[in-house]
């Protein structure tokens, strides 16, 4: 459904991400897990045409259809729904107002009917379609996010982070949503530091560093794999005869 080929991006005369490939298969939840810093929110808003003139290299197709150096408002209706990191609802505006925001480049009359499935998965902003958006807590805003995204209808889902900052208990139920959204047909690429919980929900998952991918794979496999749980899943703790921990190994991607 979507890849990427071969793409550079840089922020002036940086590059941010080097020579990256990837793709996301119809029907599957791809997960991109990384330190801060690794690229994985840069790539995103490149998918979705947020910076100007990139990838300076490379190309980024979705269904068969080339769009970098396409414009956000063309590649939406494509269908691809983008939840930006820190959620980034309209304050100002209701949470019905939010919603309706996300239909806003639909043509059908079928916007009614989504709300009711919106509700489905959010019953919570079910009774705050009066309030304001800026006045719920940050894990009803990051339900409003999501809710917003659906009501595009989107083919592919994108999700930058959307674990930050909220409680071990919220982070679960955020995880069986989209989750139960995947199920329902929706295709999930996600961006998360919580590397556990991606990958209890991922098909396949992508280890980026440096702006590329060093690994990548089956959540199985990844697992298993010595520098994945070492440094994402943090079960490898080394302690010396004398009670000190040592310094964590040189990562040694394979």
């Amino acid at each position: 459904m979507l890849e990427l080929k071969n793409v550079e991006i840089y922020y002036g005369k940086i590059m941010v991400v080097r020579g990256l490939s990837l793709k996301v298969e119809e029907g599957e939840i791809r997960a991109i897990l990384g330190a801060n810093g690794a690229g994985k929110s840069t790539t995103l808003k490149t998918i979705m045409g947020y910076i100007e003139d990139q990838p300076e290299k490379g190309s980024i197709w979705f269904e068969e259809e080339r769009i970098d150096g396409m414009k956000t408002e063309k590649i939406v209706p494509r269908g691809i729904a983008y939840v930006p990191e820190g959620r980034e609802v309209f304050p100002e505006l209701t949470v019905r107002e939010n919603l309706m925001m996300g239909a806003y480049t639909r043509k059908d009359r079928d916007v009614d009917t989504d709300l009711v499935k919106v509700f489905d998965y959010f019953s919570v902003i079910k009774d705050r379609l009066k309030q304001l958006a800026g006045t719920l807590s940050g894990g009803e805003q990051q339900m409003l996010a999501i809710a917003r995204a659906l009501m595009s209808r989107p083919k592919l889902m994108i999700l930058d982070e959307p674990s930050l900052g909220l409680s071990p208990l919220l982070v679960s139920e955020i995880f069986e949503i989209i989750r139960s959204i995947n199920r329902a047909g929706t295709t999930i690429l996600l961006v998360e530091q919580n590397a556990r919980k991606a990958l209890s929900i991922a098909d396949h998952a992508f280890i980026m560093e440096s702006g590329r991918i060093v690994l990548e794979g089956s959540p199985e496999k990844l697992s298993e794999n010595e520098d994945v749980q070492e440094f994402y899943l943090g079960v490898r703790q080394e302690t010396s005869v004398k009670g000190y921990q040592r310094y964590k190994r040189k990562k040694r991607w394979r």
